[in-house]
């Protein structure tokens, strides 16, 4: 017997606290769902809601049962608002009744393979005294430790008596204890309560009207943002124990986490999300135009610039300013062929050092970034200075207006224009163009010895390629030069300490006193960037949260809309 999606999510939400309201558990389930009110909150009160990202449910799988087990599925992104974190956009993003549909079918996967023969040995710890009764304490002491950690807190009495009623239900419908265990878990793989990360507070003692983080989101906080995955057995404990009301312990365990193998999966995620990564998904170059990109080559790009900001961050401890000059990096075989160097080893990856004057030191001169800056049919300086200008200085660039003429522009066989620099003139001396070209284009014409797809090139269409550009005042040549004139821009380390305070609170970093205080923690401490999130993950400010009235009461709803402005109240 097929137990309903309706009836599973109905339990599931009502359950976990969730809207009582008809309407909105409609707009969840489908028409014709009733809607019963939903029981009391227990505990804390709720002040943000995160949804997870599919690297974060992904982490969290693999972590609570084990890396064999698959989440197979497509996963409905999460928005990435403009000028901001997709960390941002997840306390912004709803579930469409067709996600919810599509979360459902990837919890059912994953809980059959949990409750298979292979795996249920390590969580079904009891078996029922008679075997044709359901056995609710037998239910219970399986299921509550899995919820203690897909919920990252312990499962309240409501939530452990909902779960155990889905079980036996289910039980009781497919004549089977691990069936109805398989489908009770299935049911919290789409509580909001695992698919949420849900913060919530206790007033704080030292700022009338102000909350903070208790103990549970703060084992949430330090876990999600230093390893990108769920909460472990160490955090929750400390969590139990209210060690992480202490400072002292606080940033001590902090620390170890910091200089653990893991941060190195936290620090990947946070520079995937500032980087804009989500760009390589749809990455697309002609063919014809560029024989050398790759099935295998647009793989290796986005891991090449994750694998040189790692082994200089965390593995070499390096000045996070340096990222823009080191001539260090990895290479692989399709690489080689994309950067015409010699590669020793056959799929592997291999320590590279770009020699003097190839104008390839520092992440800029790397195919990933120039590509994805690129058009799929030609280089483009005015996205690849505009991404300079955004994406590593946090600074806005206003769209184009919608009746530009991109004609000239894009004419490339023109041989009248036969350089990116010629054709860009016309942009240039438009005065409806020209303010937003001239603080993007000298800088991204010093790129252009580097082509779409970022192999090295000295001329276009048979025309030496001037590779001179400016930058607030200061003039250099090549992506070199850039790279020197973003390492010493103090832009570049308040965009980065910005950004790394937007991924761990989910919101962007509005106080400029905090962002200022966090850079200059991070110059004194050499831009490391162990320093710098060690910092974030720990400050108490960070945990300060204004509590919104309407999630101010005990018997607290949550919606899976509910609305970023009003987090930031």
């Amino acid at each position: 017997m097929k137990i309903r999606l309706s009836t599973l999510l109905t339990l599931a939400l009502l359950g976990a606290g969730v809207v009582g309201a008809g309407s909105a558990l409609q707009a969840l389930t489908g028409p014709g769902t009733q809607a019963s009110s939903a029981p009391d909150f227990e505990g804390p009160r709720i002040v943000g809601m995160r949804r997870l990202t599919e690297a974060q449910y992904r982490n969290t799988i693999a972590d609570i049962f084990g890396p064999d087990i698959r989440v197979a599925g497509r996963f409905e992104p999460i928005v990435r608002p403009a000028h901001e974190l997709i960390a941002s956009g997840a306390s912004d993003a709803s579930i469409s009744p067709a996600g919810l549909e599509q979360f459902d079918a990837i919890g059912r996967g994953i809980a059959a393979q949990v409750f298979d023969a292979a795996h249920s040995p390590q969580f079904v710890t009891c078996t029922p005294a008679n075997g044709a009764v359901f056995d609710d304490g037998c239910a219970a002491r399986i299921l509550t430790p899995i919820g203690r950690y897909l919920f990252r807190r312990p499962p309240s009495a409501a939530e452990k008596a909902l779960f155990v009623d889905i079980a036996g239900r289910s039980s009781r419908a497919t004549g089977s204890f691990t069936k109805g265990l398989e489908l009770a878990l299935a049911a919290m793989l789409v509580s909001p309560r695992f698919l949420y990360i849900v913060e919530t507070a206790r007033p704080d003692p030292d700022e009338p009207g102000a909350w903070q983080l208790d103990s549970y989101s703060r084992a949430a906080r330090l876990s999600f943002v230093l390893w990108n995955t769920t909460p472990g057995e160490m955090l929750l404990q400390a969590a139990e124990q209210g060690r992480l009301e202490s400072q002292a312990e606080l940033e001590a365990l902090a620390g170890r986490m910091v200089h653990s193998p893991r941060f190195e999966q936290g620090i990947r995620a946070f520079f995937a999300d500032m980087l804009l990564f989500e760009k390589f998904d749809e990455l697309a170059k002609d063919p014809v135009i560029y024989p050398y990109f790759t099935p295998d080559v647009a793989q290796a790009l986005p891991e090449q610039t994750l694998r040189t900001i790692t082994n200089h961050l965390l593995v070499d401890d390096g000045d996070y300013r340096a990222l823009f000059t080191t001539p260090r990096t990895v290479m692989n075989r399709a690489l080689g062929a994309l950067y015409q160097v010699p590669v020793q080893s056959g799929r592997d990856w291999e320590p590279y050092e770009f020699l003097n004057g190839s104008d390839r030191a520092g992440l800029l001169g790397q195919a990933g970034f120039l590509a994805i800056y690129s058009h799929s049919g030609r280089s483009s300086p005015t996205l690849r200075g505009r991404a300079v200008r955004e994406v590593l200085m946090c600074q806005p660039v206003p769209n184009p207006p919608g009746n530009v003429n991109f004609t000239a522009v894009q004419d490339v066989a023109n041989k009248a224009m036969p350089t990116a620099r010629i054709r860009l003139t016309t942009h240039n001396t438009d005065p409806v163009c020209a303010a937003c070209h001239k603080i993007t284009d000298p800088i991204g014409l010093t790129l252009e010895r580097f082509d779409g797809i970022g192999a090295f090139r000295t001329a276009e269409n048979a025309t030496p390629i001037d590779i001179s550009g400016a930058m607030d005042g200061a003039q250099f040549e090549g992506a070199s030069g850039l790279g020197k004139a973003l390492a010493e821009s103090p832009d570049t380390t308040m965009c980065l300490a910005s950004r790394a305070l937007e991924y761990a609170t989910g919101h962007p970093a509005d106080d400029e006193a905090q962002v200022e205080s966090l850079v200059n923690g991070f110059a004194g401490g050499g831009y490391r960037i162990r320093n710098l999130f060690l910092k974030i993950a720990t400050m108490p400010e960070a945990f300060r949260v204004r509590a919104d009235p309407a999630l101010s009461t005990p018997a607290t709803t949550i919606a899976l809309n509910y609305s970023k402005k009003d987090q930031r109240r």
